[in-house]
């Protein structure tokens, strides 16, 4: 593990004041080999509060090579879409990471995309009614607000802007909408204590090395010194969050959310363009770098919009980030270069 992931990890467990309350826990964690995901795990673990981890996983080779082989996480190899759940066992609380990426993904596999993020969330959340969990926790994306068209607009849980269910590259959203929905209908049926989590664009120290979404791979380029290229305006806009904020907010709402609740999960100090970024990193890492545009129609990008999240409800459950940009950036360098 590299250092920076474990000065993460100790100052998230230096940080947390949830410890006791997650004593003799145990978690069923989707995405266990994403960046969330291990994050949660390893941070989870590092409380030292006897929690244990279900995790099942699509590869025991890669889950190994990425987490290691931890006495208090048990792997499970399958296929999410089609895991015996109930067969791994009983879990108090249950975070739901797993879900597609990539937009260019999205974009040539949308069925797949679709019926990924809805079949597997139905099924957990069968498997959260039965076992009558202490609570379930949907990690959705900022992306379920669809187009936003003035910046100015600030978005409450409430808001929802306009997605063209006719795009392809609607898979994602849109399913994570259903998603969204199924866990609202096992809250109000069923009485199962579900909240959903919108994170923002999250990044940190264990992102893989050959993350291209934006905020990686401008970090990587501007430490290498790279001109930083734009294929789209580069003005669509949104906050973003450091990982182990993210899991602090995650663990927050599985303590304290409200059954059917969705809450914001992001830094919005932080909210930037993608040009504006671009603009940052060559005035504050790397005057060296150039910023160009080169425009191009087929990367599978979402369509211009301005995500400026309200965290207020969150922040009503007693979370607050820790990570500005600068300190976002500063940690991904380190994690990226040296």
């Amino acid at each position: 593990m590299h250092r920076q992931q474990i000065q993460d990890i100790w100052d998230f467990v230096r940080d947390f004041q949830h410890r006791e309350q997650f004593r003799g826990a145990t978690f069923l964690i989707t995405g266990a080999t994403g960046l969330i995901g291990s994050s949660l795990i390893r941070c989870l673990t590092a409380l030292d509060a006897d929690i244990q981890i279900l995790a099942p996983v699509r590869s025991m080779e890669k889950a190994h090579r990425i987490l290691g082989s931890p006495d208090d996480v048990r792997f499970f190899e399958t296929e999410l879409e089609t895991a015996d759940y109930a067969s791994m066992g009983h879990a108090d609380y249950i975070i739901h990471c797993a879900a597609p990426t990539a937009s260019r993904f999205f974009v040539e596999y949308p069925v797949q995309t679709f019926r990924t993020i809805v079949d597997v969330t139905e099924r957990l959340l069968d498997y959260a009614r039965d076992i009558n969990a202490k609570g379930f926790v949907y990690v959705s994306s900022l992306e379920v607000y669809g187009q936003v068209q003035d910046s100015r607009t600030v978005l409450t849980e409430d808001y929802q802007g306009y997605l063209d269910p006719a795009q392809v590259r609607s898979s994602y959203p849109m399913a994570k909408r259903a998603a969204e929905n199924l866990c609202c209908l096992y809250a109000s049926q069923y009485g199962t204590r579900t909240m959903i989590a919108r994170l923002t664009q999250t990044t940190g120290a264990g992102i893989a090395r050959d993350d291209n979404r934006i905020i990686a791979s401008f970090a990587r380029k501007a430490a290498l010194g790279q001109d930083i290229v734009l294929h789209t305006t580069g003005l669509s806009a949104r906050p973003y969050c450091y990982v182990t904020d993210a899991v602090s907010a995650l663990l927050t709402i599985a303590l304290y959310g409200e059954k059917g609740t969705a809450y914001n999960v992001a830094n919005p100090q932080t909210y930037i363009s993608a040009r504006g970024m671009a603009e940052w990193l060559r005035d504050n890492i790397n005057p060296q770098i150039q910023v160009r545009v080169e425009l191009s129609d087929n990367m599978g990008y979402a369509p211009e919009t301005y995500h400026r999240l309200d965290t207020g409800r969150l922040n009503a459950l007693g979370w607050e980030p820790r990570y500005g940009l600068s300190d976002i950036f500063e940690r991904l360098i380190n994690y990226l270069t040296k």
